[in-house]
């Protein structure tokens, strides 16, 4: 457990937060240039987007009570005419159908839009264009229609018509029929004069496309602690176009409430009309049979002389009186339903309170008009007008079940108040039958003009409905538009477009980092130098540099190989060193620099005053000697290791270059066999004889992954030097050198990282200091140096 937590502990220590920002802001300018082009694009957008603005109106639903003119007449049936009170939701759904959005539109003329054009961007001019459209087609056509238009005025009496669709371009005169894309119509100017050359862009969009997008737009929701007022909210580029389009919305959902309320007057008179008629014709009959009678049997005058008998007569004759005129309205709501035209508006309230008939007729009618306004936009065959007539039909046989019910409920009191009539009537046994007779065709009478008084105040009721309707609604704000655009909003445009600008590079950044498999800086070497020592840093050497260090060379690169020198002498100093030091320099693959590292290490020792002796020891790929005027052919390492007869004073030439003393042995012909040349003994006779000579014995090895020389000759080094390169060396090889140690074929291992870009990574003393402070300390260095010189010279 515990090596586990160490584990994790080592892990979350090589992240280094520090070394992961500066990969980012070693990019800055990339960031800046990209936060700056989305501030640009941005801010054209702001300045080329045409702003769409909120506009807002409210209005309140009346309820039944507040706007029934009929229910403060004194009659308790009044509430004829009620009509049934929509949930909010519902109201809502009416404003944002189609079938009045459409209207709303065609009376507008919504549905065509000028567009003047300007140097970017066109913009709509509504109500204010110079030139109208005057279509010429039917309505129905022009309504389901698409055109789209550009008139550019010419002269004072003709224009450039295009269509670029059609790939249609001419000259017309204004008022001149054209017919295009199906559509006639002419163009006229608004005004007498075209005072524009502006090209005016016109487009006709059908009905049904304008009034889906408005529906889209259009945000409805309810308002107050009541829940009675509704706010209705729309956002367009044209605060005038929204507005209008606002007030007319609300005058028309007003227009189709009085319309409905009025529509169940009318049939409610039309009703009553009808059976006013019909009771005339039966009170005439009655009437015509009593004067018959009286005139048959020659009476005048029929007085009850009873009295106390007569009490129970009468009361019993105010309730069959009562309950017959129910029975006939029942008859008559019956025939009505039974009617030829189907789903008509049945008269509520009729003073049917039995059975709950009133409640049914109220749900029947409210159905009959949801019906009737899908109709409006709708088929028959339509699923919800389906389902509609499928509740009316069952609404329908519920009714008439309860009237047939209602109707055996009072024939059965009927029968009762008859036998109690004619219990009555029995103590009249002595009165003649003519007053019997004459008794019975004055009740007939009596109620036929009941029921006539009835139906006529009814008939009033319903004329003073009519005439006096509310609105369903009240308008508390008209459509009114907010001064600040909703969109675009600059600043949040600006901010999202820096912010945009920004995270682009950086994305870019991030995936190419991410993607980046390559050795950068000491830390990419983490996995290997937390096995092997680490000695140093080299860094980049410029196109304009020399990549060989000179005396007293304060450059980076020289100060670099110092500090090599310096941790090389740490690492060696505990060995025998009566002998020469024997340094290996290798790598993982070719073109990880080296030759460059072994030649300038020589020369970097051989500055302190030491003998050094400087071996190309790669022999397969020789690189030495383009640090020299020597060629490939020079006699060299290879031939000392096949020619037995050459000694190591034949292959080792003196050099000064530059005034520093290093002894080289050049590779030599490149053999056909290394491999085999390196496995015999010769290399290490050579090695043991220099070594008596020199301080330090520096071999520039073969790359130890590709061939398998260095390996062969490794067991001679004292110190092998491992040089990786940034930018070059890929991570996953960092694994081939641990496996070497582990497996001990490489003696004395340490890591030089190579061509280190300082520009790109200066982050601190865990990766290198940056060289352009670090190898510049201290006072300036040409006078420093003169000066130096100067002293000397004078001693």
């Amino acid at each position: 457990m515990e090596e586990l937590n160490e584990f994790s502990e080592k892990k979350e220590s090589n992240f280094d937060l520090k070394a992961e920002i500066y990969k980012y802001l070693a990019h800055w300018k990339w960031l800046v240039l990209g936060c700056l082009l989305g501030l640009a694009i941005a801010y054209l957008y702001n300045r080329y987007t045409i702003p769409e603005f909120a506009t807002e109106s409210s209005m309140m639903v009346l309820s039944n009570e507040k706007n029934n003119v009929v229910g403060a007449l004194p009659s308790g049936g009044a509430s004829v005419l009620a009509f049934s009170e929509n949930t909010l939701d519902n109201q809502i759904e009416t404003l944002k159908s189609k079938r009045l959005v459409e209207k709303v539109v065609d009376e507008l003329d919504l549905n065509v839009s000028y567009f003047e054009e300007g140097n970017v961007i066109a913009v709509e001019v509504y109500k204010n264009s110079p030139l109208i459209i005057e279509f010429l087609s039917p309505e129905k056509v022009v309504h389901e229609s698409y055109l789209n238009i550009n008139v550019t005025p010419e002269t004072a009496d003709t224009f450039t018509l295009v269509e670029e669709d059609l790939e249609y371009s001419k000259v017309h005169n204004y008022g001149e029929p054209i017919e295009l894309n199906g559509l006639k119509f002419v163009i006229k100017p608004r005004k007498e004069e075209v005072r524009t050359k502006n090209t005016l862009n016109i487009q006709v969009k059908p009905l049904r496309y304008v009034a889906n997008e408005l529906v889209y737009k259009m945000t409805i929701y309810p308002k107050g602690k009541a829940n009675d007022i509704l706010t209705l909210f729309i956002h367009g580029a044209v605060p005038a176009k929204s507005q209008d389009f606002l007030n007319s919305l609300m005058f028309h959902f007003n227009a189709d409430g009085v319309a409905d309320k009025r529509q169940v007057a009318e049939n409610t008179a039309a009703f009553i009309q009808e059976r006013l008629e019909i009771i005339s014709q039966e009170l005439d009959s009655v009437e015509g049979g009593i004067a018959d009678f009286k005139r048959e049997n020659r009476i005048m005058d029929v007085s009850s002389s009873a009295g106390e008998y007569m009490s129970k007569s009468y009361q019993a004759e105010g309730e069959i009186f009562k309950l017959e005129t129910e029975r006939m309205i029942l008859d008559a709501l019956k025939d009505a339903l039974n009617s030829a035209e189907p789903y008509r508006l049945l008269p509520s309230n009729m003073g049917t309170s039995e059975g709950g008939i009133s409640s049914l007729i109220s749900e029947y009618n409210t159905l009959v008009l949801e019906r009737n306004a899908y109709l409006k936009t709708s088929t028959p065959k339509n699923p919800v007008i389906i389902g509609i007539t499928e509740e009316l039909d069952a609404l329908k046989e519920n009714l008439l079940e309860n009237i047939e019910s209602t109707k055996r409920s009072i024939q059965i009191q009927l029968r009762e108040l008859n036998q109690l009539e004619r219990s009555a009537d029995g103590q009249f046994s002595t009165f003649p039958g003519l007053e019997k007779g004459i008794r019975s065709i004055e009740r007939q009478q009596q109620i036929k003009e009941q029921l006539y008084l009835f139906l006529l105040q009814r008939r009033e009721e319903s004329a003073i409905s009519f005439a006096a309707t509310s609105p369903v609604a009240k308008v508390i704000d008209p459509a009114f538009t907010y001064n600040q655009p909703v969109d675009p909003k600059p600043w949040v445009i600006l901010t999202g477009g820096a912010v945009i600008g920004f995270l682009i590079p950086l994305l870019v950044v991030f995936v190419i980092n991410f993607l980046d498999t390559k050795v950068h800086h000491k830390g990419d070497l983490q996995p290997l130098t937390d096995q092997i020592p680490f000695l140093g840093e080299i860094p980049r050497v410029a196109s304009d540099q020399n990549e060989v260090i000179q005396v007293n060379d304060r450059s980076p690169l020289a100060e670099s190989f110092r500090i090599l020198r310096t941790n090389l002498a740490y690492f060696v100093q505990s060995r025998n060193r009566e002998k020469a030091e024997v340094i290996f320099v290798t790598s993982t693959i070719k073109g990880e620099g080296k030759t460059f590292v072994s030649f300038n290490l020589a020369r970097t020792l051989a500055s302190t005053g030491k003998k050094i002796l400087l071996i190309g020891g790669d022999i397969r790929n020789p690189k030495l000697h383009k640090y020299s005027e020597e060629t490939l052919e020079t006699k060299g390492l290879s031939d000392f290791l096949y020619d037995f007869d050459t000694q190591p004073g034949d292959i080792i030439l003196s050099t000064r270059q530059d005034d520093i003393p290093v002894d080289v042995v050049f590779s030599g012909a490149i053999p056909p066999n290394p491999a085999e040349l390196f496995m015999n003994d010769r290399m290490t006779k050579f090695l043991d004889q220099v070594k008596e000579s020199y301080d330090y014995v520096i071999v520039d090895t073969a790359p130890t992954m590709i061939v398998t020389d260095t390996l062969l000759i490794s067991p001679q080094a004292d110190t092998t030097i491992y040089v990786t390169r940034a930018g070059y060396t890929e991570k996953k090889l960092l694994e081939f050198p641990i496996e070497l140690k582990k497996q001990g074929k490489l003696k004395g291992l340490a890591v030089v990282l190579n061509d280190v870009d300082y520009k790109k990574f200066s982050y601190g003393a865990k990766y290198g200091y940056a060289y352009g402070y670090g190898y510049g300390y201290g006072v300036d260095e040409e006078k420093g140096l003169k000066k130096f010189f100067k002293r000397k010279k004078q001693a």
